[in-house]
């Protein structure tokens, strides 16, 4: 498997994973192909370094972490992370794995105390997912639940 950034030739493979990773959950999810390119060009702007997509030959996965982001919720500059999805056929495979421990080192690099997202909270696999890795459920706020871990 190789890790790189995401480059902007990456967006029309991106949009369709992510319609494909959605799929039965998209009250989480951009449904619109503009919505979606938009989220993309947003997450390259934010923090380029921490786009990151997985290949196996093709892109296969994809994470975006933000160190640049500020979070009224912890009160403080924290590694986000915005997005992260895997194809559904390389699921349990460690990718998605290895795409947030990167994301995580790329956080604690920039001096980051915590990584913070927001999942659904009916996603219960994604949340299971995220409390092997070291989350903890903060608060939920509609359809999300805050979940962060120290690093």
């Amino acid at each position: 498997m190789h890790i790189r950034r995401v480059e902007l030739k990456d967006l029309e493979v991106f949009v369709k994973l992510y319609k494909l990773s959605y799929r039965g959950l998209e009250e989480y999810a951009y449904v619109g192909n503009r919505d979606i390119k938009d989220y993309f060009k947003w997450l390259l702007k934010r923090d380029p370094e921490g786009f990151l997509v997985a290949e196996l030959g093709d892109p296969v996965a994809f994470i975006a972490c933000d160190t640049n982001w500020f979070s009224p919720f912890e009160c403080e500059v924290l590694g986000e992370i915005h997005e992260i999805f895997v194809h559904p056929n390389y699921r349990r495979m460690g990718i998605g794995s290895a795409l947030l421990e990167r994301a995580i080192e790329y956080a604690e690099d920039r001096r980051r105390d915590l990584v913070g997202l927001w999942v659904g909270v009916k996603n219960f696999s994604a949340k299971e997912f995220y409390k092997k890795k070291g989350f903890i459920e903060s608060i939920s706020f509609g359809k999300w639940t805050r979940m962060i871990k120290k690093i």
